[in-house]
């Protein structure tokens, strides 16, 4: 029945060149209704489009996506609403309808050989009942922060990722821990070393073809230090689409991984003994195309704005290590024996700094947070980074930048941590802050208290990213 379908199927090479087209609209700033007013009529055009994918997150850092029939969202595009109370996080069931409110310009062309023929990708803003923005969307929070900065001062915040993860043996590995107790390795080469044509290189090659496709402009991808680990790089970009970025890349590997009968894991730290996975944050901020951070002359050749901005993230590293170390699971990471970035310090050459200060120039100066786990919500981290950057306060603690500091070491001193701070209230407010910590909390006591020497299966179980809802509805 497959040759009476007349879906949208188009080449790489044709998909990469709509997507690069969509970024650039993007990155220049198009006015919303252009951008809308042409996706529109694009789609109303497109007879072989028969679906349109829109995706948010929730609270915790959780990619949703549904599905809506293409002539149905032409008519209703402004009245796309959804049942909030399903959703971790987002509404009590008394309160449950939300809308979602279509960002076009976060429109993305998908290889259907990956996501299916016929299909395009948009995220969403969510929207509350009486229409103002929805403040557990964290996306909208890091949007709104952007345009304040953007508007007002003429900054534009810029970001990329270097997100790492793990490919593992098997379809569900992580469903399946608990029957198990281990993961498999699918390549045991390290760093750099994977012959063509294995497992770890056909899915690093495949990810990066889709990236590619899909706009990302991508610049390098290898193995990683530990066995069956994998990093892929990409470009520079605003820091909205940044954040989707990483959404997508997740989405791609764990699409690319499933294809291949395997798994995708962006635990911090699935395997005791080896380096964890990590996502560095390296950000800068712009105007008018000057980049902000550079000083020729400066320490490390960093401008004074620039030191300022570490000084109030490593000021406030405590308060926000919840927002950057999500999970049980990435406080393992937090381990100085394997370049882990536990220390509230910044430096341009240990890596055991929560800050590094790359080598850079005039156009690539930016500064590197390094305690950042793959498996937090990236608008939230992105929000914590940026605003703290810019806005809190500065120590007036002797030799702020090198002083004898930890981060916590388990998630229950984060917890405090991030509690106790007015800093984390001015950043996402009472009730989101509540709830948020609510959600960890809940995750941290279905798990053993102590971390020990080998990862627990409830660490796992009930990780937010391993979606598992008919487990969590267990409790």
């Amino acid at each position: 029945m497959t040759e009476l379908r007349d879906f949208l199927m188009l080449t790489y090479a044709e998909l990469e060149e709509l997507n690069l087209r969509a970024k650039r609209q993007r990155a220049e700033r198009v006015p919303a209704e252009q951008v809308q007013d042409e996706r529109l009529k694009y789609l109303a055009g497109e007879p072989r489009i028969k679906a349109v994918t829109v995706l948010f997150t929730d609270l915790e850092g959780r990619l949703h996506m549904l599905d809506y029939d293409k002539k149905f969202l032409l008519k209703n595009s402004d009245n796309l609403t959804f049942d909030g109370s399903s959703i971790r996080g987002f509404t009590p069931q008394r309160e449950s309808d939300l809308r979602l409110y279509l960002d076009w310009s976060a429109f993305y062309w998908a290889p259907a050989d990956v996501f299916g023929p016929g299909k395009v990708l948009v995220f969403g803003d969510v929207i509350d009942r009486d229409g103002s923005p929805f403040a557990g969307d964290v996306r909208g929070r890091l949007k709104r922060l952007a345009t304040k900065y953007y508007e007002k001062d003429g900054y534009t915040l810029a970001a990329a990722n270097e997100i790492e993860g793990f490919l593992f043996q098997g379809l569900d590995a992580e469903r399946r821990y608990h029957e198990t107790g281990k993961f498999e390795y699918v390549n045991t080469g390290g760093y750099y070393h994977s012959l063509p044509g294995d497992p770890l290189r056909n899915f690093i090659d495949t990810v990066a073809e889709v990236q590619r496709a899909m706009g990302f402009e991508n610049e390098k991808d290898h193995p990683e230090v530990a066995p069956s680990q994998f990093e892929i790089n990409y470009s520079y970009g605003e820091v909205v689409a940044a954040a989707d970025q990483i959404q997508l890349y997740k989405l791609i590997c764990r699409q690319v991984a499933t294809r291949l009968g395997m798994t995708v894991s962006f635990l911090p730290k699935p395997v005791v003994g080896v380096n964890g996975s990590g996502m560095h944050t390296n950000v800068s901020v712009s105007k008018e195309g000057k980049n902000l951070f550079w000083d020729a002359k400066g320490e490390e050749q960093l401008s004074p704005f620039a030191w300022e901005f570490v000084d109030r993230i490593l000021t406030h590293g405590s308060d926000v290590c919840l927002m950057l170390n999500a999970s049980v699971n990435a406080y393992r990471r937090l381990d100085p024996h394997f370049e882990a970035p536990n220390q509230i310090k910044a430096s341009a050459v240990d890596r055991g700094s929560m800050v590094r200060i790359p080598i850079g120039n005039e156009r690539s100066a930016r500064v590197e947070v390094r305690s950042v786990g793959p498996d937090a919500n990236p608008y939230m981290v992105m929000l914590a980074v940026f605003q703290t950057g810019l806005e809190g306060t500065i120590s007036n603690l002797k030799n702020l930048r090198q002083a004898e500091r930890y981060l916590p070491d388990n998630i229950y001193d984060a917890l405090a941590d991030f509690r106790n701070s007015e800093w984390t209230t001015a950043l996402l407010g009472e009730d989101v802050k509540k709830r948020y910590a609510e959600l960890k909390q809940a995750s941290a006591d279905r798990c053993a208290r102590l971390l020990g020497t080998f990862v627990k299966a409830q660490e796992v179980q009930y990780h937010h990213e391993v979606y598992n809802q008919y487990l969590w509805n267990l409790f």
